[in-house]
């Protein structure tokens, strides 16, 4: 029997630079750089893969496209969304919806990334969501 784990999540940009520094900030952890063009950035439960265009010359032509993602939420489970909101207003100014509790029982703050990516922090604040989460 075997078992499958979601590993990592690995976004490409054309400017890895600009996003490694951005999510060093966001997420309050140090990206680890493998090469000029890929960086990690690693905490007990996920990774978040950088890597730039150029790295996709291993996988072939035309298997991805920077900056175009509008299907995916990247989401990050945060210990207080509303202090972490004063900070990631700083950061960008594509704050797509301020902290807000969401039916579900999270608090809630939608965002992008300089590339466009959308990001979701957030915090359990209902009895049933601080289950699933703590």
């Amino acid at each position: 029997m075997s078992s499958t784990n979601l590993v990592s999540i690995r976004i490409i940009t054309a400017d890895i630079k600009r996003l490694v520094q951005f999510f060093e900030a966001a997420t309050q952890i140090t990206a680890k750089w493998f090469t000029e063009d890929f960086a990690e950035l690693q905490s007990k439960s996920f990774t978040l893969a950088i890597g730039s265009t150029k790295t996709l010359a291993f996988f072939g032509e035309g298997i991805a496209e920077p900056s175009t993602n509008k299907s995916i939420i990247i989401e990050f489970f945060v210990e207080n969304v509303d202090d972490d909101y004063r900070r990631i207003k700083e950061l960008t100014h594509e704050i797509v919806q301020e902290p807000t509790t969401m039916p579900w029982g999270n608090r809630s703050l939608l965002f992008r990334d300089p590339d466009g990516n959308l990001i979701n922090f957030f915090t359990p604040v209902s009895d049933e969501a601080k289950k699933k989460f703590l």
